[in-house]
């Protein structure tokens, strides 16, 4: 007697990918809270520069402004971006270190040889990132309203802002994805991404580029952070913003891309041992 058997019905593809990318995140969050630090390290550094900044030289840069009556409350209002901004490449070198602990302990080596589909590991090191960055972005927000920072705009534009934020901090982080696979030790890769902690201050997260030599505005000017910044500060304080959301969302596309494909290039990559 032959046995009719019913052929399993195996779940679409992209399906399959979104619930692994799914479990991945729920995995890197498990893994960032049993280790705080890195949280305390991306919140901290932002803030800790925001109060040295504010109160050792506020007066004294925001009279640097030019506006009438600026002063450390209208600094406040002017470098808060920019700490916004610190805040995103610092999370990236605590992104670098999380997946070079993955890549050197061997737990990517073994999540390739299980039915899991290898986007979703990527995916997971992003968006929980991007996620953890975002939550200490609200955290940095907060202490600058406490210590003076006063928006402008209203609900929308806050909206628009927090969109930009969250675009940025994707691109970041899909970078710093792919800068802890290509380090052979989690030292370097505490280390690789150091750039990205360091360049609002040479941009215009701190003073106006106008008051930069000629060489370093040049380079303030066409270097990403500053179109960041510049957007992010036009949303929340009514300035304009010009050009700069355009290059602000230019710069997001192309270091995404950048980060993605050096990333699966990469993963994909025998490692040595």
């Amino acid at each position: 007697m032959t046995t009719l058997t019913t052929p399993t019905t195996r779940p679409p593809r992209s399906a399959h990918a979104l619930a692994d990318s799914v479990t991945m995140l729920r995995r890197n969050l498990k893994h960032m809270v049993r280790y705080p630090s890195m949280t305390i390290m991306v919140i901290g550094m932002p803030v800790l520069f925001l109060l040295l900044f504010v109160y050792v030289f506020g007066e004294t840069l925001g009279a640097g402004l030019g506006a009438a009556g600026a002063g450390r409350d209208a600094y406040v209002d002017y470098l808060t971006p920019g700490i916004l901004l610190m805040g995103i490449g610092a999370s990236a070198q605590g992104t670098a270190i999380f997946v070079a602990m993955d890549m050197t302990e061997g737990i990517v080596a073994r999540f390739k040889t299980m039915p899991i589909a290898r986007s979703a590991i990527l995916a997971g090191h992003v968006l929980g990132s991007t996620l953890q960055t975002v939550v200490g972005l609200v955290v940095v927000v907060g202490v600058a309203l406490l210590v003076g920072f006063r928006p402008t705009t209203g609900a929308l534009d806050w909206l628009l802002a927090a969109c930009v934020l969250t675009l940025i901090a994707f691109a970041i982080t899909s970078l710093a994805v792919a800068m802890g696979m290509a380090t052979r030790t989690v030292e370097a890769a505490s280390n690789l991404p150091l750039p990205l902690v360091l360049l609002p201050f040479l941009g215009s997260g701190f003073v106006p580029t106008e008051s930069m030599p000629s060489g370093l505005a040049f380079f303030a000017e066409y270097q990403p952070f500053t179109p960041f910044i510049d957007t992010v500060r036009g949303l929340l304080l009514g300035t304009p913003v010009g050009g700069s959301a355009a290059q602000a969302l230019a710069w997001c596309a192309g270091i995404t891309l950048v980060g993605h494909l050096w990333a699966r290039r990469l993963f994909n990559r025998e490692r040595p041992h």
